[in-house]
């Protein structure tokens, strides 16, 4: 599923909102996380999982096409950890 469907569907579930409007919630939903995440907060979805951020460190890497050595910058990246009523579902538990 990408953006666009999921605004479709949330626009098909909810017939008394246009689907500019639910593209707007959908963007600021977004962009609220984000905005979370880049103030090194996390987001928790009860049910759903959370958002973090995980820091990693510089370190040497390894060209795999020539063998040679390169640095690679320290950076963050995104985690998102399921919740149990998440994995419960996925697992067939409902």
């Amino acid at each position: 599923m990408v953006r666009s469907d999921l605004i479709d569907r949330i626009a098909e579930e909810n017939p008394g909102l246009s689907q500019s409007e639910v593209e707007k919630i959908v963007e600021a939903f977004f962009s609220a996380i984000v905005a979370q995440l880049n103030a090194g907060g996390r987001v928790e979805l009860r049910g759903f999982g959370a958002f973090s951020v995980r820091s990693y460190d510089a370190r040497a890497g390894r060209n795999p096409r020539t063998g040679e050595t390169v640095a690679v910058e320290a950076k963050n990246r995104p985690f998102f950890k399921p919740g149990k009523q998440m994995l419960a579902r996925l697992n067939g538990g409902d």
